[in-house]
């Protein structure tokens, strides 16, 4: 076998097409991977009964198990609960409504949760509780602690465990494929599938990849650079 090296970049140029998608899967699974995983933290760290326990058996389920399974659930178990329901209530909503990224898009949301919960609780229980309970002794509710004092300074602790997930959400978009949603993994396959030079195009999408790595680390970067200098007193 002989490599192409002018088919690596017409091979590149495609995948761009489906840059787009993969980013979309990359920041809804994250951003509503982070609500969840806030929710959950919360409720485990104050022991709300009954979601205190609900909380941690599905981090240990959701931890426990591959995303691909997530996905595979998600995708063949939530068409049998919607048209299930769809028929009882007499709804015009069925699972076929529903577009295929969007299973994709709830399955990595529910993955990104779990993983999050316990990076947002380290963050929660490395702030000094001499702060929580100076708050708490000028009146402050506990929303407003945690609004604050608690969840800025976790934030600023967890942004290193936050950005590897961010980009462990990314690398496991390519498991969209799976549903055919053409994401960059399946563009490659796309790509190559005509003329079988299928190592060229995922050096390809290594490449793209790896730079999408690099974005997410540096613009990391920066936001913890800015969000220490403001914890010190400093401007942003």
């Amino acid at each position: 076998m002989n490599l192409d090296p002018s088919f690596i970049w017409t091979a590149g140029l495609s995948l761009l097409q489906a840059l787009p998608e993969t980013l979309w899967i990359t920041f809804v699974s994250v951003a509503a991977g982070l609500v969840i995983g806030t929710v959950v933290a919360l409720c485990r760290m104050y022991r709300i009964p009954v979601l205190s326990q609900l909380s941690a058996a599905y981090v240990a389920f959701v931890r426990g198990t591959p995303m691909l399974m997530h996905l595979l659930l998600i995708y063949f178990g939530l068409p049998v609960v919607i048209d299930g329901l769809s028929a009882a209530m007499g709804w015009s909503f069925t699972s076929a409504s529903i577009p295929l990224i969007g299973f994709v898009w709830i399955a990595f949301s529910i993955t990104a949760g779990a993983y999050m919960s316990e990076v947002v609780r380290a963050g929660i229980q490395a702030v000094d509780k001499g702060q929580v309970e100076a708050a708490q002794s000028i009146g402050m509710t506990t929303i407003q602690t945690l609004r604050r004092i608690i969840l800025p300074q976790a934030l600023s602790v967890s942004l290193p465990n936050l950005s590897n997930s961010v980009i462990g959400m990314l690398h496991g978009s390519t498991l969209a494929y799976t549903i055919s949603v053409v994401e960059i993994n399946a563009q490659a396959q796309i790509v190559a599938a005509d003329n079988w030079k299928y190592f060229e195009a995922y050096i390809a999408a290594a490449i793209l990849f790896w730079v999408l790595t690099i974005l997410i680390e540096r613009i990391s970067g920066w936001l913890e650079y800015r969000l220490n200098a403001y914890q010190r007193g400093g401007t942003l």
